[in-house]
């Protein structure tokens, strides 16, 4: 009984390990667009001609 409890155990860890991968490769897509469009879409700054739309 211990050995399959052990295996399901491990199946259920590996699935929520995956699914956790998973998310995070849709929350990088997605920081991924928001930094774009910022790139693109940045004004001018005040003291030059290239402005930067994140501060460091």
């Amino acid at each position: 009984m211990v050995p399959i409890l052990l295996v399901l155990l491990l199946a259920l860890l590996l699935f929520g390990a995956g699914f956790a991968v998973k998310a995070l490769w849709w929350i990088a897509v997605a920081v991924l667009v928001v930094w774009l469009l910022g790139f693109v879409m940045r004004g001018p700054s005040a003291a030059g001609g290239r402005g930067r739309w994140y501060r460091w």
